[in-house]
């Protein structure tokens, strides 16, 4: 069973143990009891709330934390995507010198094929070889060309492994050092969210222990004022002097179905203050001022449907709730006995009956001590 219901059933029982002949002491400590209790969630509120303030102030500087942990991470996913772009640069760099050197290795490897099958011409025959001196310069100026591009072809293809050996070692370095960054970054971030999650968790449920404790609150100091309204009208009818009548006539003629003070809700189910009598009746028929007066109200209300108000004067109103339709307007001086509604069943209603309510200064009070 909830709190909610504990303390509504609580109240119900203490009315229906009270009775009409209970005492206002007895009344006065039902109500000083209820208010005692509402005191209490009111202190639990307040230091939830403490609490609550405290949290959010973690929880303010937890999200600040995690705003670094953030901007940490997209700067070290910054630099991952820079390692990914290098990385895509050295593959490119890679496969092309990779070709190149593949294009002059096989160069090199058809020049010694060459002299392996030839054989090697001897620099010397090729110089005395000469017919005069044109022809041996000539001579000589080949020989220093083919040797030079048999040098430049051997140093090439040493050059073109060695920038592939260091590219090669650099691809290798940047992917090793993707993977820590990656990591650190992801930790940073992962470790903040967690905190965040657990403060917001936290937030969330004491927040939600404080309305549950404020609503707890609300209906105590509600229960309060019904039974401060029920010394009231307790007190009224003490007053009233043994076996005298009001000057209130029956608005309608027939019988009580819901009695004035606490019941159980036809629609609602639960335990509710009904602040009036309903008289059973129906569909039509003429519903009458009780007393003389001033129409005040006459149109919807919420709850009670079409409704008409009657000042008496003194502080005195009377209530004609759920009618069918409305025969006064606002304003309109009214006879008792007037015919000012029509019985119904608008507004929340379970069949058509005339709900009547007296008023003291605007407080329900039992209207039998007036009719």
């Amino acid at each position: 069973m909830t709190k909610r219901k504990t303390i509504t059933l609580g109240l119900l029982a203490a009315a229906l143990w009270l009775g009409a002949d209970s005492s206002a002491a007895t009344l006065e400590e039902e109500k000083e009891s209820y208010e005692q209790q509402a005191e209490e969630k009111l202190q639990q509120s307040q230091e939830l709330q403490s609490r609550i303030n405290t949290v959010s102030e973690e929880k303010r500087v937890i999200d600040a934390e995690l705003d670094e942990a953030m901007a940490f991470y997209q700067e070290m996913q910054g630099e991952l995507d820079a390692i990914n772009a290098r990385i895509e640069e050295n593959e490119a760099i890679l496969a092309e010198k990779q070709a190149d050197y593949e294009q002059k290795n096989y160069a090199l490897g058809a020049r010694v094929r060459d002299i392996y099958i030839n054989g090697q011409i001897s620099y010397l025959d090729v110089l005395f070889g000469a017919d005069d001196f044109q022809d041996l310069m000539t001579r000589m100026d080949l020989l220093k060309r083919v040797i030079k591009r048999d040098y430049n072809l051997v140093q090439a293809v040493l050059a073109e492994k060695a920038e592939i050996e260091k590219a090669q070692t650099a691809l290798e370095e940047d992917r090793a050092a993707q993977e820590p960054l990656v990591e650190k970054a992801r930790t940073a971030k992962d470790v903040m969210l967690r905190k965040q999650r657990k403060r917001q968790e936290l937030l969330d449920k004491m927040e939600n222990d404080k309305a549950v404790y404020d609503q707890q609150y609300n209906e105590l100091m509600a229960a309060s004022k019904q039974i401060e309204q029920m010394i009231l009208a307790s007190a009224y009818q003490a007053s009233m002097p043994a076996g005298s009548g009001g000057a209130m006539i029956w608005p309608l003629g027939g019988p009580i179905t819901s009695e004035f003070g606490w019941r159980t809700h036809p629609i609602f189910g639960s335990a509710r203050f009904h602040s009036g009598i309903d008289i059973g009746g129906d569909y039509g028929l003429p519903i009458h001022a009780a007393q003389a007066g001033v129409v005040t109200h006459a149109g919807w209300i919420s709850g009670y449907g079409n409704t008409v108000i009657i000042d008496h004067g003194g502080g005195i109103s009377s209530l004609y709730g759920h009618n069918q339709s409305l025969a006064v307007g606002e304003g309109q001086s009214v006879s008792q006995g007037e015919v000012i509604a029509y019985c119904g069943s608008t507004g929340n209603s379970t069949g058509p009956h005339c709900h009547f309510e007296v008023r003291e200064n605007g407080s329900p009070v039992s209207p039998y001590g007036y009719l």
